[in-house]
């Protein structure tokens, strides 16, 4: 089954130089053209940034492009979030640029998150010119320095004559092998000086090979483990969304039979609603996935990286299982969890060959028999299934909104998430099954990422919807980024689940910080009659007149009898931007929980629930 079979986004194609490709004619241009006329020629269609100084230069010569569009921000993380928006939800490389100092540093935290997530990034920076670098000119940053432990690769460019090079080496580290940030740091003398252009470029790239290729000797290997595992589990990570390999993923579990876990990075990789889907594993995970995880005999891991959110406290992480697993990243193998079988190489290629070499293990006869190990899965399944209960004071449930918000929305929706409870209550009660879907802020954790992301997602994908679900802490942090899709006709929408509070630290502080509340509340007490603590919400600021003040339309819900009513009337707006101000019970908590630094044999199923799984470790 191909990529496009399932919906999978290709990654973007490798920029086209050397070989026997004719170059074509040289042009006599500004380093700034330069920039611009390469940017054409990888294919970047979307930039996503602010000018200033330092980078003024190359946007004169961006207006005369027909095949770059820049789309102005409203600050620098937002122009950084949104190129990571577009590059998820895409599959191409993202890219934002920024001015010099302040402009570079505000690209530092979504560099970072995009490094933590693997995603293919491209972030253009102006900087001072050349003789003023290493003397604290104005607006002076040492951005490559501040960088390099967040970026797959970074560039300074001081040569205008380097700027084509540059760029398609950039896309191309970006995009291959282990896809991450890659920064180009181009000085302001480079960008007005007088040079040639020609393409394609010469690379010149000495020891940068990845490895897409596994070795067959441990594909057979693996496949062998597979056919004798008893108790095998496929835990399924980001990596293979990355390789478009989720038509391999399928063709493989279905072959083995054996039970499928996808991390948080992964949703969307195998269909949510698949009969041999056990959900998230994690601290936040479902106990199927997590105890799955712990009983397991053979863990196959693909594309995955052994998270602690994932394993807990490691020591105690899956104690009998053997491990086989996959990474483009010879770094990620062995890292946290020592691998049984390595396999270096792309998951697409990996996953493929794993289905010939497990096909002729069947032909020959041996076939793992997990027939009473999916009856211990589907007891676990049925015995502790996600949930939630309703208040009692008749307010709005937080996982009840969004369990409605993916029913009622449109099919191929894309959800961004911010960070916290909403982030994981997205992740439980709406179903992927389309890769591609699911944006959010994994590795880093970044409040604010959710409607800069849903932005990015939006201008590279017009045709879809694009559901923003954040915290009323989160949108606070970003929210400006309205305005630039309000005025630049990108209509995405956002669902805020407000329930007046940073709603994730206030669970911590209510298990393990007796109930003391400390500067996580973001209302300053009961507000209008009939209103209490548990129902507020933030009001401070009103988020409908916040959105409209931003040309946007503001809804708000306060009752589950209006709940598919006011859905439903935001999905049916698709010419501005939609904020819908959901005010929820403060008190829900996300389950099950796994709390920090403990083993996953403690999860919690729900408060005070602690699953009894009898006779399974026979």
């Amino acid at each position: 089954m191909t990529e496009q079979a399932t919906g999978a986004p290709r990654p973007q194609p490798r920029p086209r130089h050397g070989g026997a490709q004719q170059p074509a004619p040289v042009e006599h241009v500004t380093g700034a053209q330069s920039l611009i006329r390469a940017l054409e020629e990888v294919g970047a269609d979307t930039v996503f940034g602010i000018p200033g100084g330092a980078i003024l230069p190359a946007y004169d010569p961006m207006m005369d492009s027909g095949r770059v569009r820049h789309i102005l921000v409203r600050h620098e993380q937002g122009a950084g979030h949104a190129a990571t928006g577009y590059a998820q939800a895409t599959g191409r490389v993202g890219v934002c640029m920024a001015t010099s100092g302040p402009g570079a540093t505000n690209l530092v935290t979504p560099i970072a998150d995009a490094h933590m997530d693997s995603v293919p990034l491209v972030a253009i920076t102006g900087q001072v010119a050349s003789k003023a670098i290493g003397t604290d000119a104005f607006q002076e940053a040492d951005i490559c320095g501040i960088t390099m432990p967040i970026t797959k690769h970074n560039f300074l460019v001081t040569d205008p004559a380097d700027i084509p090079r540059t760029i398609a080496e950039a896309f191309h580290i970006a995009s291959t092998g282990r896809p991450g940030p890659v920064l180009v740091d181009i000085a302001k003398d480079a960008l007005q000086a007088r040079t040639t252009f020609a393409w394609p470029p010469v690379p010149d790239l000495p020891g940068y090979r990845p490895v897409t290729k596994p070795h067959a000797k441990q594909i057979r290997e693996a496949a062998k483990l597979v056919v004798e595992a008893r108790r095998p589990v496929l835990y399924v990570g980001g990596g293979v969304l990355k390789a478009g390999a989720t038509g391999e993923l399928k063709v493989l579990a279905e072959l083995t039979g054996a039970p499928v876990t996808t991390t948080l990075m992964a949703l969307g990789a195998f269909p949510d609603t698949h009969p041999q889907h056990l959900g998230m594993p994690g601290m936040h995970g479902t106990v199927a996935a997590v105890t799955a995880l712990q009983k397991a005999d053979l863990i196959v891991a693909l594309g995955a990286r052994f998270d602690d959110r994932v394993t807990g406290k490691l020591d105690s992480f899956a104690p009998h299982a053997k491990i086989v697993h996959a990474d483009i990243d010879p770094a990620e193998i062995g890292k946290n969890r020592m691998a049984d079988v390595p396999i270096v190489g792309d998951a697409r290629e990996v996953i493929a060959d794993l289905v010939v070499a497990v096909q002729a293990e069947h032909d020959a006869g041996r076939r793992g028999d997990h027939a009473a190990w999916w009856e211990l899965l589907r007891r676990w399944r049925d015995t502790y299934p996600l949930g939630y209960d309703l208040p009692e004071d008749g307010s709005l449930s937080p996982q009840q909104v969004i369990e409605r918000l993916g029913r009622l929305a449109p099919e191929g929706t894309v959800y961004a998430a911010g960070v916290g409870q909403h982030q994981m209550w997205a992740a439980h009660f709406i179903d992927y099954d389309r890769p591609a879907t699911w944006l959010n802020s994994g590795g880093l954790g970044t409040m604010g990422y959710a409607v800069p992301a849903a932005l990015g997602a939006k201008a590279g994908m017009p045709d879809r919807t694009v559901w923003a679900v954040d915290g009323d802490g989160c949108f606070q942090m970003t929210n400006q980024e309205l305005v630039t899709a309000a005025l630049n006709n990108i209509p995405i929408k956002v669902a805020i689940i407000n329930n007046g509070a940073l709603g994730m630290v206030r669970q911590w502080q209510t298990l393990f910080y007796n109930q003391r509340y400390s500067n996580t509340v973001l209302h300053a007490g009961p507000g209008e009659p009939g209103q209490t603590p548990q129902n507020l919400g933030t009001r401070c600021p009103d988020f409908v007149k916040l959105a409209e003040a931003m040309g946007c339309v503001g809804l708000r819900c306060e009752r589950p009898e209006d709940l598919d009513t006011v859905i439903e009337k935001a999905n049916a707006i698709n010419d501005r931007p939609v904020v819908v101000d959901f005010i929820v019970h403060e008190d829900a908590m996300v389950w099950p929980m796994v709390a920090a630094g403990t083993s996953n044999d403690e999860v919690m199923a729900a408060r005070g629930v602690r699953p009894d799984f009898g006779d399974s470790d026979d």
